[in-house]
């Protein structure tokens, strides 16, 4: 028999997905998390930003990058620009500085656009994942010792747990939204 555990894991998966999409939109400060999605060309291959270099954010408009291997500035630096992230990286001695300009009020609708484009994507996941689940639960009603009330019974705690991580991600996409929108 299924139950809420065997399920809630992929669940929670959804969601922490859906929270690593959400911290990647640039809000108007600095976070380590813009630079996720940049990839540098290092030592004949492609790798993460974070994989090359120290990241951090000493002050709400700007961005500290701090190669390890003080050779790959420049492929750290044309990674940045190539990202389409709206950044420009200033090399300064040993360390790339990435000023992060405040957000234009078009530019924060794209992002709340962007926002609920990724909410959306993270409930059709959910959706999937709750038709998988439904679709077993279903599948072991002709099963010895299951029950049509067991059944229902899970059924009902499905969609209970499924409405919760809904409503999870309504509560992300507000708060994030609230902090796109605030000057």
């Amino acid at each position: 028999m299924i139950n809420k555990s065997d399920y809630q894991d992929q669940f929670d998966k959804v969601l922490d997905h859906v929270r690593h999409e959400m911290a990647g939109l640039r809000t108007g400060r600095a976070t380590v998390q813009m630079l996720d999605d940049v990839v540098v060309e290092a030592y004949g291959s492609t790798m993460k930003i974070n994989e090359v270099a120290s990241l951090s954010a000493p002050d709400a408009s700007l961005l500290v990058v701090s190669p390890w291997d003080k050779s790959l500035i420049a492929d750290i630096e044309k990674g940045i620009q190539v990202a389409n992230l709206n950044l420009n990286p200033v090399v300064d001695g040993e360390v790339i500085k990435v000023p992060v300009p405040p957000l234009t009020q078009e530019r924060r609708q794209e992002m709340v656009k962007m926002l609920h484009q990724k909410a959306e994507s993270g409930r059709v996941m959910l959706r999937t994942v709750r038709a998988d689940v439904k679709q077993l639960i279903e599948d072991q009603e002709n099963e010895d010792g299951v029950s049509e009330d067991d059944v229902e019974l899970m059924l009902k705690e499905l969609e209970e747990v499924n409405k919760s991580y809904m409503d999870k991600i309504d509560q992300l996409v507000a708060d994030k939204e609230k902090e796109l929108t605030t000057l």
